[in-house]
Order: C-alpha cells, then sequence, then structure tokens
C-alpha cells in the first residue's frame, strides 16, 4: 500500500520565500524507505496526466515569468531515472527545455574545476534544464570509486551547497530527486534489460561492478542527504520498486518546485491579435 497522506504527484505547497540555511542534518535515508510503496494503474494515468498538463502550464508561464528552473535526478542504477524524465519531456517544448545526460569528465572536462560543466548547462532565462546525474558525482561515484582524493569529496559538500545558494538567490527553480531501489528489483531490471534487444545497450560490466559496492554507495548517500538536504535546495527521496509509484513521487515533486511562486494561468487574449484573426477570416 501507498503511505497514507496526499497523493505524492499532488507537489505540495512549496514556499519561494524560505529562509536559505545551512544544512539540516536531514533524517532522510536510503533503510528509512518503504519500498513497497505502490499505487494503482487507474491512479498513475490520471497522476501522469495531470503532471504533464501542469508540466506544460509551467513551461509557458516561465515563458512569461523569465523564470529558469534547474531539475537534478539521481539514482540507483535502474531505479528509473529515464522513464520519468521522458514522462516529462514528452510534453514540453524543446526550444526551452534540454535534458542533460551527464557521464565520466572529458579529459577537457578534468583540466577544470568539477563544477565548470554545470555552469555551461545551466538553463537560460525561461528554460528549464534537467540533469540526468549531475554535480553531485564529485560525493558519490568519484567518492566511491577513488576518482577523487578524501580531501576534494569532503570539499565539495559547502561548495555544492554553495553553488546551489547562488541559483536559488538569482531566482532560479531547483529540484532534486533521487530513486532507489533494492538489490532483488534491480537484478530483475538487468535480466529484462539483458534480454530486450532495444533497452540492451542500457546494460554494461560497470553496472555490476557498482552493485559489488552497494553497501559503499549508500554510505555515501546517507552523508550527501545529510550533508547537502537544505531548505533552499532539499532532497527528495523515493522509493521506487514501483515504476509507477516513482515516477509520480519524483515528478510531483519537480512539478512542485519549479511551479513554487509562479502564476501558472495562461496568458490573457490579445484583443489586437483577435481583431487581426477576425479580419483574416472575414476577408
Amino acid at each position: 500500500m501507498a503511505p497514507a497522506g496526499p497523493p505524492p504527484y499532488l507537489g505540495g505547497s512549496i514556499e519561494r520565500d524560505q529562509p536559505v540555511n545551512k544544512p539540516t542534518g536531514s533524517s532522510q535515508q536510503l533503510s528509512k524507505l518503504d519500498l513497497t510503496a505502490r499505487v494503482s494503474s487507474k491512479d498513475y494515468q490520471a497522476g501522469i496526466a495531470d503532471l504533464q498538463t501542469r508540466f506544460i502550464k509551467i513551461q509557458q508561464a516561465y515563458l512569461k515569468t523569465g523564470d529558469a528552473g534547474a531539475v537534478v535526478f539521481e539514482g540507483w542504477d535502474a531505479a528509473g531515472k529515464g522513464g520519468a524524465i521522458r514522462r516529462m519531456a514528452s510534453v514540453m517544448d524543446p526550444r526551452g527545455f534540454r535534458v542533460w545526460p551527464i557521464g565520466a569528465p572529458t579529459p577537457e572536462d578534468a583540466r577544470k574545476h568539477y563544477l565548470a560543466r554545470f555552469w555551461e548547462r545551466l538553463p537560460k532565462t525561461g528554460e528549464i534544464a534537467v540533469f540526468d546525474r549531475s554535480w553531485y558525482g564529485r560525493v558519490l561515484v568519484e567518492r566511491v570509486e577513488g576518482l577523487a582524493d578524501e580531501a576534494a569529496w569532503r570539499r565539495a559538500y559547502d561548495e555544492i551547497n554553495m553553488f546551489e545558494k547562488m541559483l536559488v538567490d538569482k531566482g532560479m527553480h531547483i529540484a532534486k530527486v533521487f530513486l532507489y531501489i533494492d538489490r532483488d528489483e534491480q537484478l530483475k531490471r538487468f535480466e529484462k534489460r539483458l534480454h530486450d534487444p532495444l533497452k540492451r545497450w542500457k546494460l554494461s560490466f560497470e553496472d555490476f561492478r557498482n552493485r559489488a559496492k552497494w553497501d559503499e554507495y549508500e554510505a555515501a548517500v546517507d552523508e550527501m542527504l545529510a550533508r547537502t538536504d537544505t531548505a533552499h535546495a532539499p532532497w527528495h527521496l523515493v522509493p521506487a520498486n514501483q515504476k509507477d509509484f516513482a515516477r509520480l513521487s519524483a515528478l510531483g515533486e519537480v512539478a512542485g518546485r519549479l511551479a513554487a511562486g509562479v502564476d501558472l494561468a495562461p496568458r490573457p487574449l490579445d484583443p489586437e491579435l483577435e481583431a487581426r484573426f477576425k479580419a483574416e477570416i472575414t476577408g
């Protein structure tokens, strides 16, 4: 059964003028997630339709208001980041919407500060940018795999908090989502990818190597939550063993963050434009 309370896709009420402060010392932990959370097919279909309509309204409002939004998706391999992003992207106008799949830094990236490549991909006025993995790689994969020394990844918590604070102070909306599945569910999804010719490209030896460091990654995620869950850029942790529940929960959080403090009412009809249309049809 899904947890009691409002449907997860409603997004909640989020105040844009809440005080910016230090990390909250978040009590969120992967071990505390209810991985049995489910929604019915009927609720999912209704919820995803509502959310997609809301995303259309958000994007149209941004074009009018000049707001900008940055969305971070992090999570376990095969937890459903791509599926959630696709449900959002499918209704967005690509002229104001970008998805940035983030992989290992290139040799050129490695010559710069690790945040540089993300600065270059931030949304412009009126735009929304989604990061499929993000600057949190410094305190996750780079930490666990030894790609950054301990001093560097420990320093990164404060660097990331300040980076996000600067964006929020500038007026940018930030949503941060982390999706988690258990070992058995991940292996089931790996098996499906292995035997599906259209999804096999998603599976690599690295995915299995990461499973061997499961506990190390859990520890890294829990510390990331404790150190970077702030009032101005909080984390939303999603139990993702059921894809439908995970998509509604994740996208509901994203919609809520992007819409906070934004007037989503469609722009009024321009009387002059209406008059011009009537003149056109009457000849």
